[in-house]
């Protein structure tokens, strides 16, 4: 059984490349994609994937937003925020918005199947940088 995921950046260049890296894993398969965290919320309503993966900064509905009411409906479904940014306001916002786990795009794609796994098992991934933004002095 594969674990299904959905694509949610509005880059549509940067999903093609997850896409790409994604079908090289055996258990992992892409189901669906998003522009925007509207988009991205009617795909899990439609597609019901078990993981997202969820871009922060997004025209028409920010990823942090789409997060929280992704959780609130299908708390079953986990969200992976997979963004360029590291600073301590979005790392606690979008893990405080239900986010499993935290990572940056410059992710190999090893570590981001493993974090694919790990989410679907329930177990979160930070990223070094978003730990570390995490743990200095407001």
């Amino acid at each position: 059984m594969s674990i299904r995921v959905l694509l949610a950046d509005d880059h549509q260049m940067l999903r093609d490349g997850l896409s790409a890296v994604l079908a090289l894993e055996d258990d992992i398969e892409v189901v669906g994609e998003a522009a925007n965290g509207r988009e991205a919320i009617e795909r899990v309503e439609q597609l019901r994937p078990d993981v997202v993966l969820m871009d922060l900064v997004m025209p028409r509905m920010d990823g942090i937003t789409a997060t929280r009411a992704i959780r609130e409906r299908w708390p079953h479904i986990q969200v992976i925020a997979l963004t360029s940014f590291q600073e301590k306001e979005l790392v606690q916002d979008v893990l405080q918005a239900g986010a499993i786990s935290y990572l940056l795009k410059d992710v190999s794609s090893d570590e981001l199947a493993e974090a694919i796994r790990a989410a679907f098992a329930g177990r979160p991934t930070l990223a070094p940088e978003a730990a570390q933004a995490l743990i200095q002095a407001p």
